[in-house]
């Protein structure tokens, strides 16, 4: 008898264990394209390359790149192919984002101390990232997913062309830029929409440095942006 009453036990336990909670959004899968919105911060810098002759000629002892905050927002566009588990996404961006160039000089006139200089670079930039996600079937209510692709972005506060004023220069950045994309991120469902956590590391594909004839432009051979982005995403 008591066998019979554990084994009952057991069945009843066992099968409580494996049911599913209820989905939410349960035919968010079904629709072929998806709308939302996104907000985020960032987190850019460059990577840098120094001239050879950097020192010799113009006295620069260090040149280091310092990573600022900054933030974004954009309208999500998420496009099913075929399969629930692999998307194409684009979402045009409006970013913010500022880097830190700082450097340290020989002074001639005293060897014993050097001068130091800091350079802020400042962009407000049209991003349009387009994504491949590849995601995993959904385990109740939550999935996860990882990214990749290709940026094109558009920097419209470039001074690109602007005119240089040499007693008080300024490093100048190339308007356009494209950038490789990674990363991944965890999605949430709710009754109504779909609530995502994504982080990204994006890098410059292409040299955006401006080469002028000033004394904070002439050690520096190219610079490639690069940045960390964190977004929280809505789809309907």
């Amino acid at each position: 008898m008591r066998l019979v009453l554990f084994f009952a036990f057991f069945t009843s336990f066992s099968g409580l264990s494996q049911i599913e909670k209820p989905k939410n959004y349960g035919r968010f899968d079904e629709k072929t394209i998806h709308f939302g919105f996104m907000l985020g911060a960032n987190n850019s810098s460059f990577t840098v390359y120094q001239n050879p002759d950097a020192y010799a000629q113009y006295g620069l002892k260090s040149l280091r790149t310092k990573s600022s905050p900054g933030g974004q927002v954009g309208i999500v566009s998420t496009l099913k192919l075929g399969t629930p588990v692999v998307r194409l996404r684009l979402i045009p961006t409006l970013s913010f984002q500022e880097r830190v160039l700082t450097y340290q000089f020989e002074d001639t006139d005293d060897l014993e101390n050097d001068i130091f200089n800091e350079e802020r670079i400042n962009s407000t930039s049209l991003d349009f990232p387009l994504m491949f996600q590849f995601r995993t079937l959904r385990v109740n209510n939550f999935a996860a997913y990882v990214l990749i692709g290709a940026q094109y972005s558009s920097d419209l506060q470039s001074q690109e062309n602007a005119s240089q004023d040499f007693n008080n220069p300024f490093i100048k950045i190339r308007q356009h830029d494209f950038q490789g994309q990674i990363g991944g991120g965890v999605e949430f469902f709710a009754p109504y929409f779909k609530f995502g956590m994504e982080i990204k590391y994006s890098h410059g594909l292409v040299n955006s440095f401006v080469p002028e004839n000033t004394f904070i432009a002439r050690p520096i051979n190219s610079t490639y942006n690069r940045v960390w982005w964190f977004s929280i995403i809505f789809e309907g």
